[in-house]
């Protein structure tokens, strides 16, 4: 009988000689010796991450956080394209005053070329509310709201390009791959409407923005947690049963493909992959009605559609931006955990966006309109049905402006060293404001915080630890905030 010799591997060999093999030994036990000495005095670092228990076959099933939570929805509002904090609510009497001189010791280069002289807010500044809160006339909706906004006037970018400044706003990192926040919420916590997405991103009437997917992504994280992208005028694509099919023959159709792939799944009990795949596929036909339905706005009385702006027959996209307001509060009151709504495109000379190098005043008059309205009435809505309380409302854009126009245009350039977000709703202490920019706005000078700081608040106020939220991708255990962040407590409640 032959036999065939067997390869004895390169540590293998190592192991026969003698010499090694005990020196090994030996330092293998002294490595467990000194493990139970560090032990026994409770020396060994611990372990405090922490990562959801998620059933394959319901990956959306809703799941406790870490802690008791404030918010149970998240609704972000995005206006894409840079918008000015000094045209909207950062204002500086100071830049009024020093209106077309030089920026004293300021830069003589920024992102697009050379800079010009200062120049004043474009629109007039008033007081708001009881509070007194100085808000633009650009804006004169959501300035009623003051009383109820937290402001964060020093939030701080690390890039002033928008596709990455977008990234680093949405995922926590300039760099594409990452999980956008919204996949890392609904990862951690699920959902509670299991007819509808988890995680739904609405773009603008006027386009997607900048950064695409990359803003509802999952990154690394499993793929059933990306967003779903749809609006009231957009629906899902290839949601639709085939033409020509009877609703009976469609329900038939499902009744038979459920049980072959329950009888499929007894079969192959272990393969996680397998369920997480049928889920899916069910979650999709579950769409199928849901969907048409809360995209349906039929339903909503005149009096709503005119208090968001939905009936502006001489804007249509105002009232696009509008309906898309509509959607976004009745995805919330379906139990939808985190919405991501945009206002404003992708680069465009800053005609589809916030973008305004060249002519501030006169694309801001737009926009301002198209945002203003809808936005203020879609907050009204939540908070008089009650649905306020319990979910968390985020103004925010990716970087802000300078305080002077650029060399030979009537525009601001980009400004990631001081910039605003707003926030209300549950958990958030209404009528405050964070932190200062300098005199001019140029950069934030008191209290500075960033994106990570607005995340880890976001992730606090759903019951989760920014610190200990965690994904092990590539050997490393990724966070949403890298390794920085803290939660801004002066804004909560």
């Amino acid at each position: 009988m032959t036999t065939t010799p067997h390869t004895i591997s390169r540590p293998g060999q190592l192991l026969l000689d003698r010499r090694r093999f005990f020196g090994e030994t030996c330092s293998s036990l002294g490595s467990i010796a000194l493990l139970q000495l560090l032990a026994s005095q409770n020396l060994l670092a611990e372990d405090h991450t922490w990562a959801p228990e998620i059933p394959p076959a319901a990956p959306h099933a809703p799941r406790s956080g870490m802690m008791p939570a404030k918010a149970r929805n998240v609704l972000v509002v995005f206006c894409a394209g840079a918008c000015s904090q000094l045209e909207t609510w950062d204002y500086k009497p100071e830049l009024i005053r020093l209106d077309g001189q030089p920026v004293p010791g300021g830069p003589a280069v920024t992102f697009q070329g050379p800079a010009g002289n200062l120049a004043r807010p474009q629109y007039r500044f008033r007081p708001r509310g009881q509070s007194g809160k100085m808000v633009s006339d650009m804006l004169p909706c959501l300035g009623e709201l003051v009383d109820d906004f937290a402001f964060v006037h020093t939030l701080t970018s690390k890039t002033n390009t928008h596709g990455p400044a977008e990234n680093f706003l949405s995922t926590g990192f300039v760099q594409d791959g990452f999980p956008s926040i919204g996949a890392w919420v609904t990862w951690a916590l699920g959902a509670e409407n299991q007819n509808l997405p988890a995680f739904v991103a609405i773009p603008d009437p006027r386009g997607i923005p900048q950064a695409s997917i990359n803003n509802w992504g999952p990154g690394f994280l499993p793929a059933v947690f990306q967003g779903t992208s749809f609006s009231a005028s957009q629906p899902i694509r290839n949601l639709q049963p085939p033409r020509n099919t009877s609703a009976a023959a469609d329900n038939s159709t499902r009744s038979l493909l459920r049980l072959l792939n329950e009888q499929h799944l007894q079969q192959h009990p272990l393969d996680t992959e397998l369920a997480a795949r049928i889920a899916s596929y069910e979650l999709a036909a579950r769409m199928q009605t849901s969907v048409p339905r809360i995209t349906d706005l039929s339903s909503e009385s005149p009096h709503t559609l005119s208090m968001y702006g939905a009936d502006d027959t001489s804007d249509p996209i105002r009232a696009g931006y509008a309906r898309n307001c509509i959607l976004a509060r009745r995805l919330i009151e379906q139990g939808v955990r985190f919405v991501q709504l945009f206002n404003g495109a992708y680069a465009s000379a800053g005609k589809l966006n916030w973008d305004g190098h060249q002519a501030l005043r006169e694309q801001y008059d737009v926009h301002g309109r198209i945002m203003d309205q809808p936005t203020a009435a879609l907050i009204r809505d939540l908070k008089q049905r009650g649905l306020l309380a319990d979910t968390l409302v985020v103004w925010c854009t990716e970087f802000g402006r300078m305080p002077m126009f650029q060399k030979g245009a009537l525009g601001r350039d980009h400004n990631p060293q001081g910039f605003t977000a707003v926030l209300t709703g549950a958990g958030i202490r209404a009528g405050v404001s964070y932190g200062q920019t300098d005199e001019i706005g140029f950069r934030a000078v008191q209290d500075v915080s960033s994106i990570h700081d607005l995340n880890a608040t976001i992730l606090h106020l759903l019951g989760l630890d920014h610190t200990r939220l965690t994904f092990r991708h590539n050997g490393i255990a990724r966070r949403l905030t890298d390794v920085h962040g803290n939660v801004l407590q002066p804004i909560l409640s």
